[in-house]
């Protein structure tokens, strides 16, 4: 555990903010933002510790953050099912496996990753954005394929994993990004819980900090979660801003990981 200064809580509200509008304009960057917000702003010691910590919290605000897209019509509960379903198996494996490896060398990994999902995605056409995607037998093998390949990085990361989820979903299914943005989140939830769990189970999370963090996510998130119907209006931006974000977060973790800035 960590003793918080005020300082710390209040930069770890306003990051919650930050995280919740993420996680409702896009359906991820929750962790790619949460952890490096833990670490280097609010001032965490430990990278485990910020690991831990940010599962819980993003769990969370992904799961005010699915309220508000559900209302809007944009989750596709079948095919999230299937998918979250064969993700948690994934998740649990890739957790156990994750706290055995260096904390820096697990961020600088993370942000390579982080960048080649960005690029796919950059150069992946957008589909249509009024196509209704249902479950069905041609996409069934898919979705459990990716979800336990998804959910394995997930909790291997110790992240919510919706800057994987988002694209896995449209590999497998070929759903339109709003749509994806609003199922990932089913997905987020269940993977962060159970990173969350395997990491409360090791003494790796600071509750308190937890506690702050969603408080602040909740505004965030209802933010957010407007921005992304009006962005979905303009045929690509969305997808350009989500690839984007990842981008910049990526090179920022990759170069404070490998000690290049201070």
């Amino acid at each position: 555990m960590i003793t918080l200064s005020t300082l710390q809580m209040t930069l770890g509200g306003l990051s919650g903010v930050l995280v919740g509008f993420s996680l409702g304009l896009v359906g991820g960057g929750g962790s790619i933002l949460a952890v490096p917000l833990l670490v280097y702003l609010v001032g965490v010691p430990a990278p485990h510790l910020a690991i831990g910590t940010s599962a819980v919290a993003v769990a969370a605000n992904a799961a005010m953050s699915l309220m508000n897209h559900a209302r809007a019509g944009n989750v596709r509960w079948p095919c999230a099912a299937v998918f979250a379903g064969a993700g948690v198996l994934g998740a649990f494996a890739g957790a156990r496996l994750g706290k055995m490896v260096d904390g820096q060398a697990l961020l600088a990994a993370f942000a390579v990753m982080m960048v080649v999902v960005a690029t796919l995605m950059l150069r992946r056409r957008e589909p249509d954005e009024d196509r209704r995607v249902r479950l069905g037998r041609e996409n069934a093998p898919a979705l459990v394929g990716t979800g336990l390949a998804v959910g394995a990085l997930s909790g291997f990361f110790g992240i919510g994993g919706g800057f994987l989820i988002v694209p896995g979903l449209i590999f497998a299914t070929g759903m339109p990004m709003l749509q994806a943005v609003g199922t990932s989140l089913v997905a987020v939830t269940a993977f962060g819980l159970t990173t969350a769990a395997s990491y409360a189970a090791a003494g790796l999370v600071s509750w308190t900090l937890a506690a702050v963090f969603v408080g602040g996510g909740v505004l965030g998130s209802l933010l957010g979660a407007r921005a992304a119907q009006g962005l979905s209006r303009r045929r690509g931006l969305l997808t350009k801003v989500f690839a984007g974000l990842i981008i910049l977060v990526a090179a920022y973790v990759l170069t404070r990981s490998l000690g290049l800035v201070g």
